[in-house]
């Protein structure tokens, strides 16, 4: 019966960890397919790149384990937590976004492999969210599946065309 398993701590945090990270490694490759799959001429469309950066930048920064220190890697800047509705001076382009992506899976990646009972539980606070990281965790990933399904709304309606489904992530943890 399973009222009577009683796994370790361990134990439920190693399946906690990889179940995360196949869920959430999921919703970041849906969004890498959606970038990947934008022709040219989609892109240079501020409703395409910059939803596209924006969905980066917000899902590296949500990762971070203490916001305090964010700072989005070269050449992106803070501009995010600029006055809502102002974009970017720089167009960036599709591989600077699909390498921030890239890095981001990593970060997930990192954060799964050393998950801990105190990463779980500690606090990410800024000044609109005081969440567990592992409800950050959860609000992030529903915050980039939100952006996907708008970039493959758009590929739909411009291109005829969007991503499928994925599952699970392939990268193992």
């Amino acid at each position: 019966m399973l009222s009577e398993l009683k796994p370790s701590t361990e134990t439920m945090l190693s399946s906690l960890s990889e179940s995360i990270w196949k869920q959430f490694g999921a919703t970041i490759d849906m969004f890498e397919n959606a970038v990947v799959m934008c022709p040219e001429e989609f892109w240079i469309k501020p409703q395409f790149w910059y939803k596209s950066f924006h969905a980066a930048f917000w899902l590296d920064y949500y990762l971070t384990v203490n916001p305090d220190g964010f700072s989005p890697p070269a050449p992106f800047t803070t501009s995010e937590f600029d006055a809502p509705g102002i974009i970017p001076e720089r167009k960036y382009t599709k591989d600077e976004v699909l390498t921030y992506i890239h890095a981001s899976k990593k970060k997930l990646h990192d954060v799964m492999e050393k998950m801990t009972e105190e990463t779980v539980l500690a606090r990410w606070i800024n000044p609109e969210r005081d969440f567990s990281y592992f409800e950050m965790l959860l609000y992030n990933m529903r915050h980039l599946q939100h952006h996907t399904a708008q970039l493959n709304l758009l590929l739909r309606q411009g291109i005829n065309n969007a991503p499928g489904w994925v599952a699970q992530t392939e990268m193992s943890l």
